[in-house]
């Protein structure tokens, strides 16, 4: 069984270090105030944030209007008539950023310190990647054959079929 996650209230020291890491960028959500505004500005908002930030670390809800974000389909390669050859960018507000990074920080703290993800999860280590992955499968499989194992895999793969529409 694992410990309760315990939300500790942010400063606005914590909150300020979060705002100066965050990448300078023009892009912005539905509110338009990029990340540039927001470092401008963050002398007379860390505040307010800051005490946004907790009250919703201690009731375990984010203001609806930190739920919204513009969707815009970035194009991959292949056929431009296809929607599979688009993925969805989500364009959060800066605000959004702020708060998903402090809970980010925290929820990843409580997974590593209850050791909660085994090493074979991939997805959500800081040092791991799809070769990380990739390289274990094979070195298994390798070191089975060099045992004289009888060596198998199953391995599923989604296959999404579009239909091809032109306008």
């Amino acid at each position: 069984m694992f410990s309760s996650i315990n939300w500790k209230y942010a400063t606005i020291y914590e909150i300020n270090k979060i705002i100066k890491s965050s990448r300078t960028k023009n892009s912005y959500g539905y509110d338009e105030i990029p990340i540039k505004i927001l470092k401008l500005s963050a002398l007379f908002i860390i505040s307010p944030l800051t005490y946004i930030c907790n009250k919703s670390l201690s009731s375990g809800v984010l203001p609806e209007r930190l739920k919204y974000a513009i969707i815009k389909p970035v194009y991959k390669k292949g056929d431009k008539f296809l929607t599979a050859n688009y993925r969805p960018i989500p364009l959060l507000t800066s605000f959004s950023k702020t708060s998903e990074k402090l809970i980010y920080s925290r929820l990843y703290k409580h997974i590593c310190t209850n050791n909660i993800l085994v090493k074979e999860q991939y997805g959500f280590g800081i040092n791991s990647s799809t070769e990380a992955a990739s390289y274990d499968v094979i070195h298994e499989i390798l070191k089975g054959i060099n045992n004289r194992l009888l060596v198998g895999g199953i391995f599923c793969i989604n296959i999404f079929i579009i239909q091809k529409k032109k306008f």
